[in-house]
């Protein structure tokens, strides 16, 4: 009996969106699976799965790929098989890496393993995985400016990014398991192995002062460590930054550590303390040898490349951060239309903000009604939560606080913002300003219009200098009853203006 016998079909699911699109990434420390709700922007993952087979484990002194690692790929194909089968995957892309490519028996096992996904798999050259794992970090950090540097089991891959577009590529074999065999387990002459090959690159030069985008398992694993020890608020590994220096002081930290005392370390998974030393010493070489100035960890890249080049052009093109706002607003406001409204309607409050400002407004606009079904003592700090974790890119740390919080005054009003949540340090006394203002905006605007599409559009703020007054025509003045007063003088207080209400 497959999954497929055993998963219900999906009644509850609109027909027209429910168009899974499975990858598959063959890797040579990692076989995963993904599938995606459909081919849209802002898909979220309806599975994601991955087993640690090493099939390139000893392939440097062998050439070959591992029998047992072999063996627990096959096995885990066609597991994977029979949940795309289970979730009636529609498009399917499957992808296999530097393993798989280099080693001798590498098109036998990738023969097999179609046989039981059932699909093509695509050996990917060096260049064409580095490529498509930057665009894959770019659909995530569209703003990305630097190198993106994706260390894999086998190769560390990397792009120069600037402008949303991918430029220089280049792949060297030093994926922690090769590293491993090419050094003898030897963590010094593997540090020098990678010193060596970055120093023969002619192409790094104006990479100095940039930023280094650390695709990978073994990286992730590396800043949960320094989440871990900054005591960090916000545990979104995705966009977490690490400045170079205290980036390299953790890596040769954790490059002096033995495996017994990585793996009793409540923050590395124990499946990566053997090969941690080595990414740690493969990401201290690239920040000192190409002169970067911070790490910023990125949550996407070779599976999320393979996933960008199944949606159409158009689609692509949007912004993540706000695509992923609306069909969230679709999905759980109790007016859909009232987001846009809303957001047109407080504009006259921020007249000189920057294209970047605009856009953290509008999301926070398809968030404002997200939390109307949670009970009314969680309504605030659940929507708080929901809007600062949620799985999304196009937003740094800073704006999901500020974002976040701006949820959290809709809720409140001009109640002091909870210092337990710890992150005033990422909003900034700035942003805090900021995010009470347009939160205390929507608020203002669900009092008038009692989330209702098609009633804020009869009212309008005008702003001066020492004013925010309320216009509303005179047909509709019993909008304007007593709890609306009082919201309306909240949001004067937080402009330092006087607040007012007409009739016209």
């Amino acid at each position: 009996m497959s999954f497929a016998d055993l998963q219900p079909r999906p009644k509850s699911r609109n027909a027209s969106r429910y168009r899974p699109v499975a990858v598959v990434d063959i890797g040579s420390n990692s076989v995963r699976l993904v599938i995606y709700e459909g081919p849209w922007r802002h898909a979220a993952a309806l599975h994601n799965e991955k087993s640690i087979c090493a099939i390139g484990r000893n392939m440097v002194s062998t050439g070959r790929l591992d029998e047992e690692g072999m063996r627990l790929a096959l096995e885990t194909l066609g597991r994977f098989r029979a949940l795309c089968d289970g979730h009636q995957v529609t498009e399917f892309g499957a992808v296999a890496t530097s393993a798989a490519r280099d080693a001798s028996n590498g098109r036998d096992f990738i023969q097999n393993a179609e046989r039981l996904l059932g699909q093509p798999v695509r050996i990917l050259s060096g260049e064409e995985e580095a490529r498509i794992a930057a665009e894959g970090t770019l659909a995530g950090i569209p703003d990305a400016d630097g190198l993106v540097a994706d260390l894999g089991g086998g190769s560390l891959d990397m792009v120069t990014v600037k402008d949303g577009k991918t430029g220089i590529a280049a792949t060297l074999p030093f994926g922690p398991l090769r590293l491993m065999d090419m050094s003898a387990g030897n963590l010094n002459k593997a540090r020098n192995i990678v010193e060596k090959g970055l120093d023969r690159l002619d192409w790094t030069k104006p990479l100095k002062g940039r930023a280094l985008y650390a695709v990978g398992g073994i990286w992730r694993a590396l800043a949960h460590v320094d989440m871990e020890e900054q005591d960090y608020p916000l545990r979104v590994l995705h966009h977490y930054v690490m400045p170079a220096g205290r980036a390299i002081k953790l890596c040769r930290v954790v490059a002096g550590l033995s495996r017994k005392s990585l793996e009793k370390m409540r923050s590395v998974p124990k499946r990566r303390a053997e090969a941690l030393p080595y990414g740690a010493a493969v990401m201290e070489a690239t920040i000192t040898s190409l002169g970067l100035k911070e790490v910023v960890v990125s949550a996407y890249g070779l599976r999320e490349g393979v996933f960008q080049r199944k949606l159409r052009p158009d689609e692509a093109a949007k912004d993540p951060l706000t695509a992923f706002a609306r069909d969230m607003n679709q999905r759980l406001s109790r007016t859909a239309g009232h987001a846009g409204e809303l957001f047109q309607w407080m504009a006259p409050l921020f007249p000189k903000e920057t294209p970047q400002q605009r856009r953290i407004r509008e999301a926070i606009c398809l968030f404002s009604d997200v939390g109307w079904r949670r009970h009314p003592d969680d309504r605030a700090m659940g929507a708080f939560i929901q809007v600062l974790r949620g799985n999304y890119g196009g937003a740094d740390h800073h704006d999901r606080a500020l974002m976040a919080a701006a949820i959290y005054h809709r809720y409140v009003g001009d109640e002091d913002f909870p210092k337990e949540t710890g992150i005033g340090g990422l909003l900034g006394a700035e942003g805090g300003i900021t995010a009470q203002q347009i939160g205390l905006a929507a608020r203002l605007g669900f009092g008038i219009s009692g989330a209702l599409e098609g009633e804020l559009p009869d009212t309008s703020l005008s702003v001066t200098r020492e004013t925010i007054v309320l216009i509303t025509p005179d047909s509709k003045r019993t909008l304007i009853a007593e709890g609306v007063q009082k919201r309306l003088d909240e949001l004067g207080k937080a402009f330092g203006r006087k607040a007012m209400s007409v009739t016209a």
